[in-house]
């Protein structure tokens, strides 16, 4: 099966070696997406909701590169730095994806790359 590569400079580029999607097939394993402006390169500024929606704006942008949306995955990663804001994620999420959600893990975490307090990944499934 081949692989190909998803890139978009809607999102933030990797910060390390690897890209910001992978598509086998019609299944796409997208990065994990923190909250960096696509344009600066920097965290965002503000509360953690900032954070949790610029993540998923992110990861939005790399799944319409992608050729579908959030609406298609699968499976959702979200990795928090204080597991107490977990119902924070639960009232912004709905905004960016509809039922039925996707499967789901929440992972609570020492730390996150550039200070982050949110992390998302996914899997999307391409019709």
């Amino acid at each position: 099966m081949s692989r190909h590569v998803i890139s978009t400079p809607d999102a933030p580029a990797a910060i390390g070696p690897y890209s910001q999607a992978i598509r086998a097939g019609s299944t796409v394993y997208l990065s994990g997406q923190i909250a960096l402006d696509p344009a600066s390169g920097q965290l965002v500024e503000g509360a953690f909701e900032a954070q949790v929606h610029r993540a998923f704006q992110n990861l939005a942008a790399v799944a319409k590169a992608a050729g579908g949306s959030l609406n298609q995955c699968v499976k959702l990663t979200l990795f928090l730095t204080d597991l107490g804001q977990f119902p924070v994620v639960n009232q912004i999420m709905p905004q960016y994806i509809a039922t039925p959600y996707p499967a789901r893990s929440t992972v609570g975490v020492a730390s996150l790359p550039r200070g982050a307090q949110f992390e998302v990944e996914a899997v999307m499934v391409l019709d």
